[in-house]
């Protein structure tokens, strides 16, 4: 049985499943999973779980993360992202200053209420949200409650681009007929909690400054502590995994446990647990169980110990 981690560097045009089903192919099971998903268009650091790690992926799925992306002020579409229709553009850009950029973006930094995009992978009566809209149903997802820990800003620039029949494309040096419209290319890092939408805070940083916005680029470069994924490429040709024990370390507390008997048979195991949940491993550093606090004692959550670990 083969279980582990893989951490990959997602490119761009695939969807996660896409890159859960090339893993698949190249170790030859179809026990793989991945811990947050990651848009077509987007790039970066996606976390797999292989054979039993698939159950580890739940305690993995809430880290915080971190992104690179670009947004563009001045033209808002359908998804809030580059892959989407364009909706609407603002005439005039004169008004969106570094000052006034700043001003709004602290209002998306902290602890906020957000509506995510309606194309999103969240689960409305069982259906997924992008789903229905590709449908042609209505989607109205509700706010909830997300931390954006940082909104660091590295570049504003300003830019143009044509309109033509199909959408706003970059403007072409060929294309003097094209007319060009102004937009303001912010370029920043977002480190936020997990289920918050990159693309929701673009949406609402043009709206805020009333041109609309909508994500261009966007890199994940950081979940939980995983901050470096191999190529699809290079996965294929050495099918390297981390171990379930590597996995939480970073993660979680770590706990070393002498008595594996009494995890391997479910016994009741007493201890303080510093956080919401903490790792058991034996002496030699293998992942044993999950167990959250409860009175005092500790509570299996999932245990991945057998005869073998004793």
């Amino acid at each position: 049985m083969i279980d582990g981690i893989a951490v990959i560097d997602k490119p761009s045009g695939m969807t996660s499943h896409d890159v859960v089903a090339r893993v698949r192919r190249v170790l030859g099971t179809r026990r793989v999973g991945h811990a947050g998903t990651l848009d077509p268009m987007a790039t970066g650091i996606l976390v797999l779980g292989v054979g039993r790690a698939t159950r580890l992926l739940g305690f993995l799925t809430g880290s915080t993360k971190t992104y690179r992306t670009t947004i563009r002020l001045g033209i808002a579409t359908s998804t809030d992202d580059a892959g989407g229709v364009v909706t609407a553009h603002a005439p005039d850009m004169s008004l969106v200053t570094a000052d006034r950029i700043a001003a709004h973006i602290a209002k998306l930094t902290g602890v906020i209420n957000q509506v995510p995009s309606s194309v999103s992978a969240i689960k409305v009566d069982g259906r997924r949200a992008h789903a229905m809209i590709r449908a042609g149903q209505e989607v109205t997802l509700p706010a909830r409650p997300v931390t954006v820990y940082r909104f660091d800003v590295h570049e504003i620039a300003e830019a143009e681009v044509s309109v033509v029949e199909t959408g706003i494309l970059p403007v072409s040096t060929t294309d003097t007929s094209a007319s060009a419209i102004s937009v303001v290319d912010v370029v920043a890092t977002v480190e936020c909690s997990a289920g918050t939408y990159v693309r929701a805070l673009a949406r609402d940083l043009g709206d805020g400054l009333g041109v609309g916005g909508h994500v261009l680029a966007l890199r994940r470069e950081k979940s939980g502590h995983f901050d470096h994924g191999v190529t699809l490429e290079d996965f294929a040709v050495d099918p390297q995994l981390l171990s379930m024990a590597s996995a939480v370390r970073g993660e979680m507390e770590i706990i070393t446990i002498e008595d594996v008997d009494s995890v391997i048979h479910g016994r009741v195991l007493t201890g303080n647990i510093q956080g919401d949940v903490a790792a058991l491993v034996n002496e030699q550093g293998d992942l044993l169980a999950i167990v959250e606090p409860d009175n005092g004692r500790m509570r299996y959550r999932a245990v991945f110990a057998g005869p073998g670990d004793q």
